[in-house]
C-alpha cells in the first residue's frame, strides 16, 4: 500500500537471501550485455520479469519496497479488524470484514510478487515479527471511535490510492499486475469510507462531532504517509530511472490534498489545518508545516501502538502455526496420492 520503503532504511532488506542464479553477477562481457538489454528495457519503459537478468540494486530496492508494502497490509488490518465486533450494524459489519480480508489478500499478492525475486514468505515475516523490517507507520494510531473507521477508508485508502496507481506502470512485472487489482480495491473502500462518514455526517451532532474528530487526528498523520520531503529523499533519483517511483513524495502529497479539500467540503468537516488555502499563482493548495519528529519517532518504534500491533501480529502467526501444518500435511499427503496414481497406472 505505501512507498515510504523507498525513503526508509530496511535492516532486513538485504539479508534476507541470496538471489537466484540468474540474478547472480555475471561475468564482464555477459554482464555488459546484461546490463545494456536492462537499460534499453528501462529506457523503452519496458517490464522486467523474474526470469530476467536484473542488477543486485534493482532487486534489494523491489524487495524491499514490495515487503514493506504486503507488511502494511497485513499489519492494516489491525486497526480496523477491532472494530468488527462492535460494529453499529449488521450491514457495516458484513462491509468491514469485507474489507479486512481484502487487506489480507493484498498481502498475499505482494509476498507472492516478492517471492519472484528469490526471497522466501518465511523469511520477510520473520524480518517483521523480529521488528529488522518496516510496514507503514499509519497503522501505529489507534482507532477509537467508529468514525475512525470511515477516516481510514476515507483518508488512509484515498492516500495509499495516491501512491499506488503509478506503481500498476512499476518496471517489475509481477508487482505491477499485483498493483492493478489491488488499486481496484483500494478506490472501493475508499468510496466505503466516505459514504459511511456522510451517513454520520446527517445523524446527530454527536455522530457529526465524532466525524470532525477523528478528521482531526488523522490528517497529519495521513500526509506524512507519502514519506519525507523530497530534499531528504535521497533515492528518488535512481528509483525513478527504474520506473519504481514515478511521482516524488511532495507532488504525490500535494495531488492528494488538492483532491481531499473538494470532498472534505462536500462531507462537511473542517481540515485541521489553518494554513490550508487555495493559492491561485500555483493553482494548488499551500498548507501546514508536517510534525517530521513524530512522523520519525513512529517510524523507529515509538508511536502509539507500535508494540501493540507488532506483538499481535506475532501471537496471530504463531497460534495459526497448526493450520498451516495442516495444509502442508495435506499438501503432502495429496501429492503421495498422485504419485501412488501415476505409478498404478504405468
Amino acid at each position: 500500500m505505501y512507498t515510504q520503503a523507498l525513503d526508509i532504511p530496511d535492516q532486513a532488506a538485504t539479508a534476507l537471501v541470496a538471489p537466484p542464479s540468474h540474478l547472480q553477477p555475471v561475468a564482464s562481457a555477459a554482464q555488459a550485455r546484461s546490463q545494456s538489454h536492462f537499460d534499453a528495457v528501462m529506457d523503452a519503459d519496458g517490464k522486467i520479469e523474474p526470469q530476467d537478468w536484473m542488477p543486485e540494486a534493482y532487486r534489494k530496492t523491489l524487495v524491499r519496497q514490495i515487503s514493506q508494502h504486503a507488511h502494511s497490509e497485513i499489519v492494516g488490518m489491525q486497526p480496523e479488524g477491532n472494530w468488527i465486533s462492535r460494529a453499529p450494524s449488521l450491514k457495516r459489519k458484513a462491509i468491514l470484514i469485507a474489507k479486512v480480508q481484502d487487506e489480507g489478500g493484498h498481502g498475499l499478492y505482494l509476498y507472492s510478487a516478492a517471492e519472484t525475486l528469490g526471497t522466501s514468505r518465511d523469511q520477510m515475516l520473520e524480518a517483521l515479527h523480529t521488528g529488522r523490517a518496516k510496514y507503514s507507520s499509519i497503522f501505529n494510531y489507534p482507532t477509537v471511535l467508529w468514525a475512525d473507521v470511515g477516516v481510514i477508508g476515507w483518508l488512509v485508502d484515498g492516500a495509499a490510492i495516491m501512491n499506488q496507481i503509478p506503481l500498476c506502470r512499476c518496471t517489475y512485472g509481477p508487482y505491477a499486475r499485483a498493483m492493478i487489482r489491488i488499486c481496484k480495491e483500494e478506490s472501493f473502500h475508499q468510496r466505503q469510507g466516505f459514504e459511511s462518514l456522510m451517513v454520520q455526517m446527517q445523524g446527530t451532532q454527536a455522530q457529526r462531532d465524532m466525524v470532525q474528530d477523528a478528521v482531526n487526528r488523522w490528517w497529519w498523520p495521513v500526509l506524512a504517509m507519502f514519506g519525507p520531503p523530497d530534499t531528504d529523499s535521497p533515492n528518488t533519483a535512481q528509483t525513478s530511472r527504474w520506473g519504481i517511483k514515478r511521482i516524488s513524495n511532495d507532488d504525490l502529497r500535494q495531488r492528494f490534498v488538492d483532491a481531499t479539500v473538494p470532498q472534505a467540503k462536500v462531507l462537511g468537516v473542517t481540515l485541521p489545518d489553518a494554513d490550508l488555502k487555495w493559492n491561485d499563482s500555483k493553482k494548488c493548495h499551500d498548507y501546514g508545516a508536517i510534525d517530521w519528529d513524530d512522523f520519525w519517532a513512529v517510524v523507529n518504534g515509538n508511536g502509539p501502538c507500535n508494540k501493540e500491533r507488532l506483538s499481535n501480529r506475532v501471537n496471530a502467526h504463531t497460534n495459526g502455526q497448526w493450520v498451516r501444518d495442516a495444509a502442508q500435511a495435506y499438501a503432502a499427503k495429496q501429492r503421495a496420492r498422485a504419485q501412488h496414481d501415476l505409478m498404478e497406472a504405468a
